[in-house]
């Protein structure tokens, strides 16, 4: 039984309360559970997740439980936390690396020819997340910079190179057709 509630307080996304750690335990063993026998188990658990050697602890928060990291990993857990919240992309930050993706080599006027809006702030930010990167300049009108993409770019969306980009076919649909069909 300790198993299974260990199993389901991990499983829940925010605090479970008792009455539903017993209602979930009564529907899977198909008899009823004394409320003591319950928080019993519980408080073994949470004497288990006491030990130094873990890293997380079982809470007891309002009306239910929860396990959270201790108190002396939430700096580690802190930076983490900035790591991935710097990973998130805006609509356009998105569009200007779908750009630079399809097209590179490519220059800021392509990009924004193409979005139709100016993309400083977009390519600033790409750049700063090293999801793209200067790869020389163009020969054109002024010697524009070129952008394409970075090694991380590819870590970052599981590819291994960018032929493994899909193809506007895999998007289309054929079958969606107008009007009568001519043979």
């Amino acid at each position: 039984m300790e198993q299974h509630i260990e199993a389901l307080i991990f499983a829940s996304e925010q605090a479970i309360r008792l009455e539903e750690i017993m209602y979930c335990l009564q529907a899977a063993f198909e008899r009823d559970f004394d409320i003591q026998e319950v928080t019993d188990a519980i408080g073994r658990i949470h004497e288990k997740y006491q030990h130094h050697s873990l890293a997380i602890e079982l809470v007891k928060i309002g009306n239910g439980y929860q396990f959270l990291t201790k108190k002396e990993y939430h700096a580690v857990i802190n930076l983490l936390q900035l790591q991935r919240s710097k990973k998130k992309l805006s609509q356009a930050a998105l569009e200007t690396l779908a750009i630079i993706a399809y097209k590179q080599p490519v220059t800021k006027p392509d990009i924004e020819q193409i979005r139709g809006v100016n993309c400083d702030y977009s390519i600033q930010k790409l750049l700063e997340k090293e999801l793209i990167a200067i790869i020389g300049k163009s020969e054109g009108l002024g010697k524009p910079i070129l952008y394409g993409t970075s090694a991380l770019f590819m870590d970052y969306f599981g590819i291994n190179s960018i032929e493994e980009l899909p193809q506007l076919k895999d998007f289309t649909n054929n079958t969606a057709t107008i009007g009568e069909q001519s043979e």
